[in-house]
């Protein structure tokens, strides 16, 4: 299996570690050769697998002063694990991409280009991975850049390219807005609505993808990021806040709201254990209300807007019109809200629900909520350390610094659809203003997702061959903007380098594909087929021996010397009591007497053994060993020249057996001359003084 597919990897490398995806999809020709109507107008379809996925710590912004040990040190276990998983023949083939997003954009730019070119030089030495321009595939990506491919990643999973008749959110509008937030920075990423699209379109990127019948798709997209909002690059910030609010001595104590009740650390966040610390200590206060007022001052909202409307920090960013955008949270807005507060089980986000949960557990004694840990689980302990504060900075960054609307407190928009529709809807959280999520479909979402969909959209033909809108992504201008940025995938004519044997192996695919979802008997229904397939794909040649094998499967065994069954042996004695006898039958034809009876005399073989029957060696059925046989010889015939001698050319068989006997046909004008050498045995038989010497025999060889 997967001889027509196609795989892509990529490394996302952030500031906490770098993690290793793996993609698969259909080769875009095969694919649309196989494509219904509906599929046609996707996109190509991506899958993925938990196992395909690895992580590493740290990040590699931490080799920014060894860049020579990215790749023994950091890329080789990722590069190994992805090795076990993609076919050996298909490495070449598979494209490879690094792609640094926050942590290395806080690195000087000379220590970023020293890194990008170590990890380029170490792939191409080590590994066979496809990888042609390093610029391209090796690059330290824009926060818009990464908002963008989130965006892809999150419509593609959830149906808003494909299926947009279903996600209909009002005035036109069928995309999601996406939100991501790491440890370093933070993006969004939506389509406006028609007014704000016509007021800001020197803001928006203009992207394109292909559908797989080769009809480009295109986007307006506004995307930002916010460099430093992270929610490790916040807490720092917040506490530099601290300090300056407190102004304290090496041995001061810092009461920090954003931390449950007698909670100690240090300012990098360590656990102190000690009574009578030596260095300046934080002391958790379990105040979640006065959290959020401190943390409220780092969204930036009071910085200067030169291009209004602003959200955070005084970026710029078109007014959001929450009746039809409709925005989905990963990474931290996922574990924050799904985490340490837990709400697994939760359809959908509700604020008030959410807020009075992180209330409650910040408010604890620490030690009350050790007791419940493992402490044994590193990580469980620390992020139980920074739940609250992380509540604190996504709860004003969606709310205060973004501008949804808090559900549960604040009225929603209403919606011109059915209230069955807008209950299923809600239940899956379409219709809320904003929605945490993973996975949607079992498949995580990641922007990396994203990145992959575009390479994979461009390796699909355009329609006609018209090339005049390559997928990408650039400012929103006509035509190909200067800044385009390519897929980095490329397209061949459909039928370029298909070969006569991919026609069955596409089809086998297919069926076993399909298979795998049915029950038991849909399963041996389609092997069914696949085997009829084979047989028909086969050269003429090919399908004689196969048909040879199968048949002496079905045959019984015949005693040695026992005159063969004809049509009651092997598949056609099967096809035979299924469907009944073919329109012409070929019956053995036995006169009087036994077999033995006949003689052909004088008779010479080429050869020593006959390739007419098993028997041949020893003469006819049944006779003694020797030269000259009293028995009826088996002749070498031409069986080919006989035919054509002695019958017609609409013949549809030989009137001769391989065994040399005479058979019958429905035409009895077409047995003239083989009666005549029946009558001519009669003659020997009887007494007649002249054997008749067969002109198409010569005597067999003594042995």
């Amino acid at each position: 299996m997967g001889k027509d597919r196609r795989w892509g990897v990529i490394l996302d490398a952030g500031s906490s570690g770098t993690r290793l995806h793996i993609y698969q999809w259909k080769d875009p020709e095969k694919a649309i050769h196989s494509a219904s109507k509906e599929e046609l107008r996707s996109l190509p379809k991506l899958v993925t697998e938990k196992k395909w996925t690895r992580k590493i710590r740290p990040g590699i912004s931490t080799f920014g002063d060894k860049p020579e040990d990215v790749g023994p040190d950091h890329l080789k276990k990722l590069i190994e694990h992805a090795l076990k998983y993609i076919p050996e023949d298909k490495i070449q083939d598979t494209p490879i991409f690094l792609m640094a997003t926050a942590g290395m954009r806080l690195l000087p730019q000379p220590k970023q280009t020293a890194l990008t070119r170590h990890v380029c030089s170490y792939l191409r030495q080590n590994t066979q991975f496809s990888l042609p321009d390093c610029d391209l595939h090796i690059q330290v990506i824009k926060g818009e850049t990464e908002g963008l491919y989130g965006w892809i990643a999150s419509n593609y999973l959830l149906g808003g390219f494909d299926r947009p008749s279903d996600h209909q959110h009002g005035k036109g509008h069928h995309t999601y807005g996406f939100l991501d937030m790491g440890g370093a920075s933070a993006q969004i990423a939506f389509a406006p609505n028609a007014t704000e699209t016509k007021k800001h379109a020197d803001d928006l990127k203009l992207l394109r993808l292909r559908t797989l019948d080769g009809s480009p798709a295109e986007y307006k997209v506004f995307t930002a990021t916010w460099l430093g909002f992270g929610v490790n690059q916040a807490r720092d910030a917040y506490v530099h806040k601290l300090e300056e609010l407190y102004t304290p001595s090496k041995s001061a104590e810092l009461p920090d709201p954003c931390m449950p009740k007698a909670l100690r650390t240090t300012l990098d966040g360590d656990p102190v254990r000690e009574t009578k610390p030596t260095k300046p200590t934080l002391i958790g206060t379990g105040k979640f209300e006065e959290c959020l007022k401190l943390t409220y001052p780092l969204l930036g909202k009071d910085k200067p807007c030169p291009d209004s409307p602003c959200l955070i920090n005084g970026q710029h960013v078109p007014a959001i019109d929450f009746d039809v955008n409709h925005f989905i949270g990963v990474s931290e807005y996922w574990h924050t809200t799904h985490g340490v507060f837990g709400g697994k089980n939760d359809e959908a986000y509700d604020f008030a629900t959410y807020q009075k949960r992180v209330k409650d557990y910040c408010s604890q004694d620490w030690d009350d909520i050790l007791s419940k840990l493992d402490d044994d689980e590193k990580n469980e302990v620390k992020n139980a350390q920074e739940a609250c504060f992380k509540a604190s900075w996504l709860i004003n960054v969606l709310h205060e610094g973004i501008g949804i609307p808090r559900v549960g407190i604040e009225p929603l928009p209403e919606f011109n659809v059915s209230h069955g529709t807008i209950e299923h809807a809600k239940s899956k959280g379409f219709l809320d203003p904003f929605q945490p999520v993973d996975k949607i479909d079992k498949i995580e979402v990641s922007w990396t997702l994203g990145k992959m969909v575009l390479y994979a959209a461009g390796q699909v033909p355009p329609m006609s061959g018209d090339d005049r809108y390559p997928v990408g992504f650039g400012s929103n201008v006509a035509g190909t903007p200067p800044d385009f940025q390519f897929a980095g995938s490329s397209w061949r004519p459909l039928g370029e380098g298909k070969s006569n044997g991919t026609s069955w192996d596409s089809e086998s695919e297919d069926f076993l594909e399909k298979a795998k979802s049915k029950s038991t008997p849909g399963l041996f229904a389609f092997l069914f087929i696949i085997i009829i397939l084979a047989y028909l794909f086969r050269k003429k040649d090919r399908r004689m021996r196969l048909y040879s094998k199968i048949s002496s499967l079905f045959r019984q065994p015949r005693r040695f010397g026992s005159p063969r069954k004809g049509a009651s042996r092997g598949l056609s004695g099967l096809t035979s009591k299924l469907f009944g006898r073919s329109s012409t039958s070929y019956d053995r034809v036995m006169e009087e007497g036994e077999a033995n009876q006949f003689e052909l005399g004088d008779v010479e073989s080429d050869n020593e053994y006959s390739d007419s029957s098993e028997g041949s060696r020893y003469g006819g059925g049944g006779g003694s060993v020797g030269s000259r046989a009293s028995g009826l010889a088996t002749p070498k015939l031409n069986l080919e020249r006989f035919d054509s001698m002695m019958m017609p050319s609409s013949s549809s068989g030989s009137a001769i057996d391989r065994s040399g006997l005479v058979v019958r046909t429905e035409s009895r004008e077409r047995l003239v001359p083989n009666l005549q050498m029946l009558n001519a045995g009669r003659r020997s038989r009887a007494g007649s003084p002249t054997r008749l010497k067969s002109p198409l025999m010569s005597p067999l060889q003594g042995t």
